[in-house]
C-alpha cells in the first residue's frame, strides 16, 4: 500500500524542467559550448571544477555588451556635451576642432586623428569633479537617443550578453568590465545595465587631482589620458587591479585579442567568447575593414585557439534589451 501511494505521488508530482539560462540565444554550438563550460567548472564532481574564488569573467563593453556603431557612444556624449557647453559660453569652442565637434561633424574628428580626439575629450571631460562629470553622463543617458535605432543608448545593450552575465553570477562567477571606454563614463550605467558594480569596472582613465575647496575635498578630472585600457593594456590592468587571471573572457575586436589570449593561456579550463557582428538587418555587419571594432586576428587565430566565435545573426534570437 505504501509503495502504491509513493508511486502515485511521484507520478502526480509536477515535472521539474530546468529554465533556459540563455533564452535569447538560439540553439547553437556557441550556446552549447558556453553552458557546457559553466557546467564543468561549477560541478564539484567534475575534473574541471573551479573554486568560486577563481571564477573570474571579464568582458569588453563597446561592441561586446552594447553597440558601438556608427561611433563609440562616449564620443557622441563628448560632442553633445561640447554643444551644450557652447550654448552657455560660446568661447568654449576655441578651435576649429571643437567647433566641428559641437556641430556633430564626426568626419572632422576622424580626419584630425588622435590629437583631435584628445582635444575633444579634454574639453568635454576635464575640469569637473568626478561627481559633476558623472551627473552630466547620467543626464545625457536620460535624454539622448541613437540616430539609427531611436533607442536610449543604455537600452542598446545586448540582451543575450546581459543574460550571460546574469547566468555566470548565478553560477558563482564575479563579472567585470574591462574596456577601452572611459572608467568614469561606464561606471554611471554599468550596475543598472549589467548588474556590474562600479568597483568591478576597469577602463581608460584620465589623470585626477585631489583638491579642497571651501573645506570640501574633491577629486577633479584632469586633462590628458593616464592609462589606455586597450590591447595589451587590458591584461596588464586586470593583473594590476583584479590580481587573478580570469577563466572566461569576452570581446569583439582586435583590441580585445590580448585579453582573450592571456585568459586562455592559463592552466585549467578556460573559455574565450568573441562576438562577431554579422547581422546587417538587426544591427551592423562589420569586421576586417571597419575603423570601429576592427576584427582580424580574432577571426584568423581564434578558432585554432578554441575560442567560441559568436555569429550574431545566427546565434542570437534577440539583439537589444530595449527592443523586441
Amino acid at each position: 500500500m505504501k509503495r502504491a501511494v509513493l508511486a502515485a505521488a511521484v507520478f502526480m508530482a509536477p515535472l521539474v524542467v530546468s529554465a533556459d539560462p540563455l533564452p535569447s540565444w538560439a540553439t547553437s554550438d556557441s550556446k552549447d559550448q558556453i553552458i557546457a563550460f559553466v557546467d564543468a567548472v561549477t560541478d564539484p564532481h567534475s575534473t574541471e571544477y573551479v573554486t568560486p574564488a577563481e571564477r573570474i569573467a571579464v568582458f569588453d563593453n563597446d561592441g561586446t555588451l552594447w553597440a558601438e556603431q556608427p561611433v563609440y557612444f562616449q564620443l557622441t556624449f563628448a560632442m553633445d556635451r561640447l554643444a551644450e557647453m557652447a550654448e552657455a559660453d560660446p568661447s568654449t569652442l576655441s578651435t576649429p576642432t571643437l567647433k566641428a565637434a559641437a556641430q556633430g561633424d564626426l568626419n572632422a574628428i576622424v580626419e584630425g586623428g588622435h590629437d583631435a580626439l584628445i582635444e575633444v575629450l579634454n574639453a568635454s571631460h576635464s575640469g569637473l569633479s568626478v561627481e559633476e562629470f558623472q551627473a552630466s553622463v547620467s543626464k545625457w543617458l536620460g535624454t539622448a537617443r541613437h540616430p539609427d535605432t531611436g533607442l536610449p543608448y543604455d537600452q542598446m545593450t545586448y540582451q543575450p550578453m546581459v543574460e550571460l552575465l546574469r547566468y555566470l553570477r548565478d553560477e558563482g562567477f564575479r563579472t567585470y568590465i574591462v574596456s577601452g571606454g572611459g572608467l568614469h563614463f561606464m561606471r554611471v550605467f554599468a550596475e543598472d545595465a549589467y548588474g556590474i558594480p562600479p568597483e568591478q569596472v576597469l577602463g581608460t582613465y584620465t589623470g585626477t587631482t585631489y583638491e579642497t575647496s571651501d573645506g570640501k575635498p574633491t577629486i577633479l578630472k584632469a586633462p590628458g589620458i593616464a592609462f589606455v585600457d586597450d590591447k595589451e593594456g587590458k591584461p596588464i590592468n586586470i593583473e594590476r587591479t583584479i590580481g587573478r587571471r580570469p577563466i572566461l573572457a569576452g570581446g569583439n575586436s582586435d583590441g580585445d585579442f590580448a585579453m582573450l589570449e592571456w585568459t586562455t593561456a592559463g592552466h585549467g579550463p578556460r573559455l574565450a567568447i568573441l562576438v562577431h557582428h554579422t547581422d546587417a538587418e538587426r544591427e551592423w555587419a562589420y569586421d576586417r575593414e571597419s575603423p570601429i571594432g576592427k576584427l582580424v586576428d580574432g577571426l584568423d587565430k581564434g578558432p585554432d585557439l578554441g575560442w567560441v566565435i559568436v555569429d550574431m545573426a545566427q546565434d542570437w534570437d534577440r539583439i537589444y534589451t530595449g527592443a523586441n
